[in-house]
């Protein structure tokens, strides 16, 4: 594909708003097929054979006893190459989990602290947003504009969708750095949030993100397919992600690079590296007990796009409440893919669901509609 050839409309939308058909199970994972899953699977089919449905889907789903696997369409368009579960996607702003993921980790070890101010780690950041605490940039009720809200942010993506500034720079793009409100007495998300995180975690550890992203989360959680990269480039095997608003479905899987938004969606990972890493986390396996608690303190907020059921926010989390039960986890969307990943709260039933293509309501209301609808069939299917 020619990236500049892609219409400049698609990098805007990705910020503005930030599968052959077929059934599998793993070999031994003695897991009856039921009327939650084939309901599920009934659910992506149809999603898919749309006329403007995404190529391809994929849904893990773990009971304690090992990976189900369910699919419909295709990873790559013009071939028959079904989605797996070992191949590379952008996360999107599930990224935000993994930044949580880091930050608890570095609570636990004391090298940060919940009620740290962003002053005490970047004291070069606009003066309105100094006594900010980690526990509001991570539950988003600090009130700092998003970045990528601003018209010069967008200008500037468009102008150099490979060449992303430095991390620090993103933070620039906000015109009028006054709060939007009183730090912590409102919710709002902001993608600014995780990125003031990232740096505050680089700033207390003199170490880059993606290395803490490395050795805190990802060697805890035996994540060996998962990182932080700064290009464009999605290391193969992979999902290709798609332009559902573009008639040709551009392929738009190396559209910018990773660096464009850093620790609040820039990880690349797998639908089974996905599910790992929600299981541990939920789960509290990356922090200590204090913080974990601390952690799951809740006010109501929706994820970006919101995940099924009533959406309530934690730090660095959602808590899902469903008609079959409450999962925790998170949501994400960017040029290409949409993503959502939750699990029960002792971690030992999970949900992964990977779209390739860009979904949310402000885009696509009714086919959002079917989406949140498959999102809470999978999560019927993991906890009944």
């Amino acid at each position: 594909m020619n990236r500049q050839g892609v219409p400049r409309r698609v990098a805007l939308v990705a910020f503005a708003t930030l599968l052959m058909l077929s059934w599998s199970l793993p070999a031994g994972a003695g897991v009856a097929r039921t009327r939650e899953t084939s309901e599920l699977q009934h659910a992506l089919d149809a999603l898919v054979a749309q006329p403007d449905g995404p190529p391809g889907i994929i849904v893990v789903i773990d009971r304690g006893h090992g990976h189900q696997v369910f699919t419909a369409g295709v990873a790559k368009r013009g071939t028959g190459r079904r989605l797996r579960e070992t191949q590379h996607m952008r996360v999107a702003s599930v990224a935000k989990a993994f930044t949580g993921g880091v930050a608890v980790a570095l609570v636990r070890r004391g090298t940060l602290s919940l009620d740290d101010t962003v002053t005490r780690w970047l004291p070069n950041l606009p003066r309105q947003w100094a006594n900010v605490t980690l526990t509001q940039l991570m539950q988003h009720t600090s009130g700092i504009p998003d970045f990528s809200d601003e018209q010069g942010f967008r200008e500037a993506l468009v102008a150099s969708l490979l060449h992303p500034p430095g991390h620090a720079a993103l933070l620039s793009y906000i015109k009028d750095p006054a709060l939007h409100f009183a730090a912590g007495s409102q919710y709002r998300y902001s993608n600014s949030d995780n990125v003031i995180i990232g740096l505050m975690a680089e700033s207390a550890t003199g170490k880059p993100f993606a290395s803490l992203l490395t050795s805190l989360v990802n060697r805890k959680l035996d994540l060996d397919e998962t990182s932080l990269p700064e290009g464009a480039r999605l290391v193969h095997p992979r999902i290709h992600g798609y332009d559902l608003r573009d008639p040709d479905r551009a392929d738009v899987t190396e559209l910018f690079a990773a660096g464009w938004t850093f620790s609040s969606g820039g990880v690349v990972s797998t639908p089974s590296d996905a599910d790992e890493f929600v299981r541990g986390y939920v789960s509290g396996r990356l922090t200590d007990r204090a913080t974990h608690d601390r952690q799951f303190q809740f006010v109501p907020g929706s994820s970006e796009p919101p995940g099924p059921g009533i959406n309530s926010a934690g730090l660095s989390v959602f808590r899902y409440d469903t008609r079959c039960g409450t999962v925790y986890g998170h949501t994400g969307n960017t040029a290409g893919y949409t993503q959502f990943i939750a699990a029960s709260a002792d971690g030992r039933r999970s949900v992964t669901v990977s779209i390739n293509g860009q979904i949310t309501p402000k885009t696509d209301a009714f086919r959002f509609a079917d989406l949140r609808a498959i999102d809470e069939h999978a999560v019927c299917a993991a906890l009944r």
